[in-house]
C-alpha cells in the first residue's frame, strides 16, 4: 500500500508543481498541504484526474492555533473508492479570512461547512446557505475556539414571567461547596469532624 501512496504521491506533485507546499505519507495516507487560493483547483483536480478519482468527501475538520499568525487550520478528507486511497488536504489561514466553499465540487460539504462556521467562526464564499447548524441562531461565539470559555457566555433558562425561553449571563454560582486541597487522602475538614463524633460516641 505505502508504494502505491509513494506512486500517487508523485503524481500530484508532477500535476500541480506550483500548488502543493508540502507533501507527507503517514499511516498509509497522504497529506498534501497547499494555499488557501489554490484549493479549488486542487479539489477539482483530485475528483476528475483518473489516477486519483477522489470522489467522496468524508470530513471537514477545523483546528485552531491561537497563538500562530495563521490561526486556523482546515483539514479535507477524501477518498477514492475505485482506488482504495484515502488523502488530506490542509489549508491554513487568518482570522476572519474568507475560505472559498467547495460545495459546487462536491454538494455534501454543505453542512460540514455549516459546522466549520458554527464552530470556529470561519467564513466560506459562495456558500449557498451559510447558518449555524449546531447552535442557536442567537448563540454567541464559536464553541470549538481555544479561546471560547468551558461555561460559554450566555445560559438558556424558562422564564415563568415572561412565558418563554430566555437568555441570560452566565453566573457561576458557589455558595454551599466547601473544598480542602491540604490532604487529598485524609478528606475535607467536615468529614473528619463527622469521623470525630462517631469514634467518640463508640468510645462513651
Amino acid at each position: 500500500m505505502t508504494e502505491k501512496i509513494r506512486k500517487l504521491e508523485n503524481i500530484i506533485n508532477s500535476e500541480l508543481s506550483s500548488k502543493i507546499q508540502n507533501s507527507i505519507i503517514q499511516n498509509d495516507e497522504l497529506l498534501i498541504e497547499i494555499g488557501e487560493n489554490d484549493l479549488l483547483d486542487v479539489v477539482q483536480f483530485l475528483k476528475s484526474d483518473e489516477k486519483c478519482k477522489f470522489r467522496q468527501l468524508i470530513d471537514i475538520a477545523g483546528v485552531d492555533y491561537p497563538q500562530e499568525e495563521k490561526r486556523f487550520k482546515l483539514v479535507y478528507l477524501f477518498l477514492s473508492h475505485e482506488n482504495n486511497y484515502r488523502i488530506k488536504l490542509s489549508i491554513k489561514f487568518v482570522t476572519n479570512q474568507a475560505i472559498n466553499s467547495i460545495t459546487k465540487i462536491f454538494p455534501s460539504a454543505n453542512w460540514m461547512e455549516r459546522e466549520v462556521f458554527d464552530m470556529y467562526g470561519v467564513k466560506f464564499k459562495n456558500h449557498p446557505d451559510l447558518r449555524r447548524i449546531l447552535t442557536d441562531y442567537g448563540f454567541k461565539g464559536h464553541p470549538l475556539r481555544k479561546d471560547f470559555p468551558l461555561t460559554g457566555f450566555n445560559e438558556v433558562r424558562y422564564s415563568e414571567k415572561d412565558k418563554k425561553v430566555i437568555y441570560e449571563p452566565v453566573k457561576l454560582e458557589q455558595n454551599y461547596r466547601n473544598f480542602d486541597f491540604e490532604s487529598p487522602w485524609e478528606g475535607t475538614k467536615y468529614l473528619k469532624s463527622i469521623k470525630n463524633k462517631k469514634e467518640d460516641g463508640k468510645k462513651n
